[in-house]
């Protein structure tokens, strides 16, 4: 648990302290571009290095909400339709499911030209994760320790007592021991290394920082910092309430998909399938919103001489969803994804050109100015966060076969 609030506390302070640099030299630089901050700050390389981690950030983001779809949508349908044999049937298929909520609900809003339309899908959709956290904090209180549903397990085998099936078999719960409901406050294993990683990639908004700093009502950089400095807040508390109920509702039986260690103890149960809708609903919404920075970032690097065009508009979208759809059909697993994008693409975002940028760019303040030290050291933990994260990720996939589900 302190190793969760360690983690969280650090990579929010850093992200909104790079936002701070981000906003400072969008001043200084005189662009509102991430992409044209980094043609300002290093040419085309600094241009290609900022597009690069947009669209490799905002694709893993993007794989990750779909993937949700692609496992939670079937449940919710067969528990809908009350379905028990689900073989053969297409629309439980959530490869066919996944394309069918691209083409309908979500390409329509990605097609929308600004994004401030977007602001009212975003809201909806931060409500659904805020009932989703309610529902995490209530459910530590309703379901007993994993000792005492082992106990009434077997009870429910013995026929002494009747307890719903849906409460797993012993093999889900590893409950050897006398600490299984007792909280470890550090935990290191093959899955630690992925810890930075994906909450760097989790903190990641800078790409849409830039164009809602933009779009803003009376735009001043202090204004700003402070919608960010509530925003990170927000997601810093929402983290970390939803990953501490969480853990301290299974301790070590928790899985990585929360959600389906709930299924896995409590089966069919109403509420649960209310959150599994609102958890839908939240990702299909955001979608959208994650696409407008990939598309910007696309088309200034392709066409930012060109006036708008809605064919090239509209192409670059459904090039962009069909994409994400081919790596969310084929790709097994999203937890490499998250490791990787997150100690590449997220740490380059965070660490790496928002103080870089800074350096460059803000010219009145002298090297060995207090702000140019901060973020020279700033640079140099983002190298570290990097290669090391990296360095982890590439031994964990060497010396462990990837795991398998979702």
């Amino acid at each position: 648990m302190k190793q969760t609030l360690i983690l969280l506390s650090f990579v929010s302070i850093f992200s909104l302290y790079s936002v701070h640099l981000l906003l400072k030299t969008a001043n200084e630089g005189g662009s509102l571009l991430y992409e044209q901050l980094g043609h300002k700050a290093f040419g085309l390389v600094g241009k290609l290095a900022a597009s690069g981690s947009i669209t490799m950030q905002n694709i893993g983001a993007m794989s990750s909400y779909l993937f949700i779809v692609k496992y939670e949508l079937p449940l919710v349908i067969q528990a809908l339709m009350n379905i028990e044999d689900t073989t053969g049937l297409w629309y439980l298929n959530g490869d066919y499911l996944v394309l069918l909520v691209s083409l309908m609900p979500i390409l329509p809003l990605s097609l929308l030209r600004n994004l401030g339309y977007l602001g009212y899908t975003s809201g909806l959709s931060l409500l659904c994760m805020m009932f989703f956290l309610i529902v995490v904090i209530c459910k530590k209180f309703q379901i007993p320790c994993p000792m005492e549903v082992a106990f009434l397990i077997n009870e429910t085998m013995n026929g002494t007592l009747t307890q719903p099936t849906a409460f797993a078999s012993d093999s889900t719960f590893n409950m050897t021991g006398d600490d299984s409901c007792r909280p470890r406050y550090f935990i290191f294993n093959s899955q630690t290394v992925y810890a930075v990683p994906i909450l760097t990639f989790s903190f990641v908004c800078h790409p849409a920082i830039l164009p809602i700093y933009e779009e803003l009502k009376g735009r001043s950089r202090k204004r700003m910092m402070n919608v960010s400095k509530i925003s990170f807040f927000a997601m810093f508390l929402m983290y970390l309430l939803a990953a501490l109920f969480g853990y301290l509702t299974f301790y070590k039986n928790v899985e990585s998909e929360l959600l389906h260690t709930y299924s896995t103890v409590l089966g069919t149960d109403i509420l649960l399938l209310i959150v599994r809708l609102a958890v839908l609903m939240a990702v299909v919404l955001t979608v959208p919103v994650v696409i407008f920075p990939i598309r910007s970032s696309v088309t200034h690097l392709l066409c930012s001489s060109k006036d708008f065009s809605w064919w090239r508009h509209s192409l670059i979208t459904v090039s962009i969803l069909a994409f994400t759809n081919l790596l969310v059909i084929f790709v097994p697993t999203i937890r490499d994804i998250f490791g990787f994008i997150g100690a590449s693409a997220a740490a380059m975002l965070i660490f790496i050109l928002p103080s870089a940028f800074y350096i460059k760019l803000v010219k009145k303040e002298p090297m060995k100015s207090i702000q140019k030290i901060g973020a020279m050291f700033f640079l140099f933990c983002g190298v570290v966060v990097m290669t090391g994260s990296m360095a982890l990720i590439v031994l964990d996939w060497v010396h462990n076969a990837p795991g398998g589900g979702h």
